[in-house]
């Protein structure tokens, strides 16, 4: 043992031939996993970006609707005479003054404030107040109000489109109904 020298060998050398290279594809394949991984989460992360901005619209919608139900119901008269179906919207300043104003202009005064809030709070916003058997139906432009009374109740419906993917065209709905 004392006169024998050890050599220094390389990790190459202990490796046989056929295995050189291999970490590196190893490497590469390990890279190209993780990279996909990646993209997919970033997808993932994208899509639910894209269904929380819906949930907002959403929400928003029913917020609005349920303010326009509320202005309906402290207005039953205005309700009544069918100041909200297909009333010209109007701001008055008398409804913002001691002096006040009667039920169809509060109902006029009413629709001015909704649509302006739909308007600047979602993306291609129309709404419509009107009497409805079938408030589930019906599109952007042609709401499907039958104007019908059934059983001597009176449903008002509240309909809201907007544009949730924002490519022009309100094909979200969000219907509302009330029986007075």
């Amino acid at each position: 043992m004392l006169g024998t020298r050890l050599h220094h060998t390389s990790c190459m050398t202990c490796l046989p031939a056929e295995a050189a290279g291999a970490t590196l594809i190893e490497i590469l394949v390990a890279l190209l996993v993780v990279a996909i991984g990646l993209l997919g989460m970033s997808a993932l992360q994208t899509e639910s970006l894209r269904l929380l901005q819906s949930a907002s619209l959403r929400t928003q919608a029913g917020i609005l609707g349920g303010d326009m139900l509320e202005r309906v119901l402290s207005n039953r008269l205005g309700a009544a005479l069918g100041a909200y179906e297909g009333g010209v919207a109007g701001l008055n300043l008398g409804c913002q003054s001691l002096a006040g104003c009667d039920a169809a202009e509060l109902a006029g005064h009413d629709i001015a404030q909704w649509q302006a809030a739909l308007q600047s709070s979602l993306p291609a916003a129309t709404g419509i107040v009107c009497i409805d058997s079938t408030p589930h139906d019906g599109a952007p432009e042609a709401a499907g109000c039958d104007g019908a009374v059934l059983d001597s109740a009176t449903f008002h419906a509240v309909k809201i489109w907007w544009d949730d993917d924002r490519d022009g065209v309100a094909e979200k709905r969000i219907t509302l109904s009330l029986r007075l």
